[in-house]
C-alpha cells in the first residue's frame, strides 16, 4: 500500500491483471469515486490509497465486509453501501466524479437501468470505468470455455441463465443458492451507455489470464472495458 500512496501502481479491472491507461483514472486526490458493484476488498483500497473518496456500493454484504478488513488493515477511509447496482437512488445527482464498475453486471438481467443510474450519480465530464464479460464467452457456453480451445456455438446473446440453461442445472443452481447469470448484447453494453448520454473515450479487451485453467481463453478476449464520459448536456 506505501507504493500505492507514492503512485506506483497498476490498475486493473480484469482477472489477467492488464493495467488500464492511466488517464482513464487521472489524478484521484479528493475525487468522489464510486466503486459500483465492486466490492470483495480489491479496487476500492487502490483507489482510495491513491487519495479518492471511496464509496463501495454491493449487494454483498460478504464482499463489502472484505473492503472493511482492507480499510482497517492499511488505514483507509472507506464507506460501504449495501444495495442493487441498478438501483442508486440513495445517492443524489451527480454525487461523483468517477464511477469504476468492475466485471458485474453479468449478475443482473438489465444492464440499461445501470447506465442511467451511473449517468445520474455523475457529475458533468465524470468518468464511467466499465468492465463486462464479452458476449461471445455465453454464446459458447460458460462450461465449454474451460474444458476446451475449440468451443461450439452453443446459446442465443443475449443470455439467460432462466432461459438457456436444462431444467436440472437450473435447478441445481438454484438448489447450491448459486447466483445466476447473464449475458448481455454489445449493443446494450456500449450502446446503452451511449443511449444515456455518454461519449465513449477508451475501450479496451482483456482475458481471463494464466492463473485460471480457461482453455478458450487463448482463443478470444473474454472481457471488454470502456472508458465513457459524461457530456455536459445531452
Amino acid at each position: 500500500m506505501e507504493s500505492v500512496r507514492r503512485g506506483e501502481y497498476r490498475f486493473s479491472m480484469s482477472p489477467d491483471k492488464r493495467p488500464i491507461p492511466r488517464d482513464w483514472l487521472g489524478p484521484l486526490e479528493k475525487v468522489d469515486l464510486l466503486c459500483l458493484a465492486g466490492g470483495g476488498g480489491q479496487q476500492a483500497p487502490i483507489l482510495a490509497g491513491l487519495g479518492a473518496n471511496v464509496t463501495v456500493y454491493d449487494f454483498s454484504p460478504n464482499q463489502l465486509s472484505l473492503d472493511r478488513l482492507a480499510a482497517e488493515k492499511h488505514g483507509l477511509k472507506i464507506n460501504t453501501v449495501q444495495g442493487d447496482m441498478r438501483d442508486l437512488s440513495c445517492f443524489p445527482d451527480e454525487s461523483f466524479d468517477i464511477v469504476v464498475h468492475p466485471a458485474s453486471n453479468m449478475f443482473v438481467d438489465n444492464i440499461l437501468p445501470v447506465w442511467d443510474e451511473c449517468y445520474r450519480v455523475l457529475r458533468p465530464k465524470g468518468r464511467l470505468l466499465a468492465t463486462s464479460l464479452n458476449p461471445l464467452a455465453f454464446a459458447f457456453g460458460r462450461d465449454q470455455l474451460d474444458i476446451t480451445e475449440t468451443p461450439t456455438l452453443k446459446f442465443s446473446v443475449p443470455y439467460s441463465d432462466l432461459e438457456s440453461l436444462e431444467p436440472e442445472e437450473l435447478n441445481s443452481k438454484i438448489e447450491n443458492c448459486e447466483i445466476l447469470e447473464y449475458g448481455h448484447s454489445l449493443e446494450d453494453i456500449i450502446g446503452g451507455q451511449l443511449r444515456s448520454g455518454f461519449l465513449l473515450r477508451g475501450f479496451q479487451e482483456a482475458h481471463w489470464g494464466d492463473a485460471f485453467e480457461v482453455k478458450a481463453d487463448r482463443k478470444f478476449p473474454q472481457y471488454i472495458a470502456t472508458c465513457s464520459v459524461k457530456l455536459d448536456c445531452q
